[in-house]
């Protein structure tokens, strides 16, 4: 709340925001979002009770009072995607969506709001691990009937405490915010069915995880430091969006696309695989992936004890307070886009002959290539006590660039290095040679003096560009154009 803000989550914020031009738009939602039930009279923010028979990730009994939209006033200069309850659907449950309104549209004054999102994962509804809160026989119909009944109900009572947010040009939502395209509902046919009737869906949403924590087979190597998997991954993504498009111009699907929620694998990610440098490395190639075919913005889940998260904010039993090696992947990948407040820069994926790396390159509005980007997937295990550590020094890879006549031949080229003592390592990462640890500064950047910096690689009187790139590292070289 205001009298104990997080100031570590907002220092990290405030570095992303430093490089992109703006801080991270911020989606409060997920599998509680459909749990969360409003009781006015709550003095506190939140009562929450734990089912570990459901889950020991989160409370699946939830209620929330007037305090818990004091959080949103916590974090200076960051926009929110505030998700309503849609899967509870008692009386009760739909009594408090209702009385939440006029709290979180209040909170959400003076240019705090993204958009707003009715309902978390609704094509799970009817067959979710966690419990089904729909029958059987409930269709794309049903949720859109749904959708379209309560997403009107929760304007009309916004329009008295905030006339303007629920004014036609500013009521607008993330939609439909399916767990994929190919569970019990089809997005493509609850389109048709009307979905956007009321004209107030300002983004399409979708969600991916590449696998799952509990699925057998998944590995390090093979299921999150595989280029391939991730374009296989994100390329039923692509087709959901290319057919959308496809529809009719009159049901207006040409919308922004983006995935609303995402991360290695579902269910919080696994311990030893998600919370990795190797999990760091494929989130920057995945998003960087993204980038390279319209995907406009992508959510990265997070959670408290969760094992993909990029930060801990608070200590707690589980897990201690500070900053995760994936955040360091989110630090490369802004740094490699830059400021996207001015002109957004177009990436192109460059492929490589193996599954074990990826390279991408960055073009200004003016189409001159700016920056280029090497990802080495190749597994290098380094942690001592490692069942699998590899007894061999670590391998370098060369990787050679022709670049064009106008980049300026004999130029030095900047090196940005995401390091780590191996893809196993959880700890000891950098970027640039920077540290963002909770321990040093309260996540702000800190040089690290055993960590080199400064590197530069020259381009050759032939427009050639070497670089070394040791495996399980990632490397960025900037052009300066």
């Amino acid at each position: 709340n205001l009298s104990s803000p997080n100031v570590f989550s907002n220092n990290l914020l405030n570095n992303l925001g430093n490089l992109a031009g703006t801080k991270p738009y911020i989606r409060v939602g997920g599998n509680t979002q459909d749990y969360a039930i409003f009781n006015s009279y709550l003095d506190v923010a939140s009562v929450g009770i734990f089912n570990t028979n459901i889950s020991s990730d989160y409370p699946t009994t939830l209620t929330i009072g007037p305090p818990y939209f004091e959080s949103y006033q916590t974090w200076p200069d960051t926009k929110f995607i505030h998700g309503f309850n849609l899967g509870r659907n008692s009386t009760t449950a739909r009594q408090a969506l209702v009385e939440s309104v006029p709290y979180a549209c209040e909170a959400l004054q003076n240019g705090k709001l993204l958009y707003w999102e009715l309902g978390n994962e609704p094509d799970l509804y009817k067959i979710s691990a966690q419990g089904p809160v729909r029958p059987p026989s409930w269709n794309e119909r049903d949720y859109v009937d749904e959708w379209l009944h309560w997403t009107q109900e929760i304007r009309e009572a916004m329009r008295k405490p905030c006339p303007r947010l629920a004014s036609r040009k500013n009521y607008k939502y993330y939609a439909p915010s399916f767990a994929g395209a190919s569970n019990s509902l089809d997005p493509i046919e609850t389109w048709e069915d009307g979905l956007d009737r009321d004209k107030d869906i300002a983004v399409i949403t979708s969600h991916n995880y590449i696998s799952g924590a509990e699925v057998p087979g998944v590995t390090l190597q093979g299921t999150l430091m595989n280029h391939t998997s991730n374009v296989v991954s994100i390329q039923k993504q692509l087709n959901e969006s290319r057919h959308l498009a496809a529809l009719p111009d009159r049901l207006e699907p040409d919308l922004p696309f983006v995935l609303g929620e995402h991360n290695s694998l579902y269910n919080q990610g696994r311990p030893g695989l998600s919370n990795t440098f190797g999990a760091t490395l494929w989130g920057v190639d995945f998003n960087l992936y993204c980038a390279a075919n319209n995907i406009r913005r992508v959510h990265m889940h997070q959670g408290t004890n969760y094992r993909y998260q990029s930060w801990q904010p608070i200590d707690t039993d589980k897990t201690s307070k500070g900053t995760k090696a994936p955040y360091y992947g989110n630090i490369a990948v802004a740094a490699f886009l830059g400021d996207l407040t001015k002109s957004p820069p177009s990436i192109v994926n460059l492929p490589l002959p193996g599954e074990q790396e990826s390279a991408y390159a960055r073009y200004t509005s003016g189409g001159r290539v700016s920056k280029l980007m090497v990802i080495n997937l190749m597994e290098y295990n380094a942690t001592a006590g490692n069942n699998y550590t590899n007894d061999y020094p670590r391998p370098i890879e060369r990787y050679t660039f022709q670049l064009p006549s106008d980049v300026g031949f004999g130029k030095s080229v900047k090196l940005q290095r995401l390091m780590a003592n191996g893809s196993d390592a959880i700890t000891g990462v950098s970027f640039n040679g920077y540290s963002y640890n909770y321990e040093l500064d309260n996540g702000k950047p800190v040089i690290l003096h055993n960590v080199t910096q400064g590197e530069r690689v020259d381009v050759d009187k032939d427009g050639r560009l070497c670089v070394d790139v040791p495996r399980s590292s990632a490397v960025i070289l900037d052009l300066g154009c």
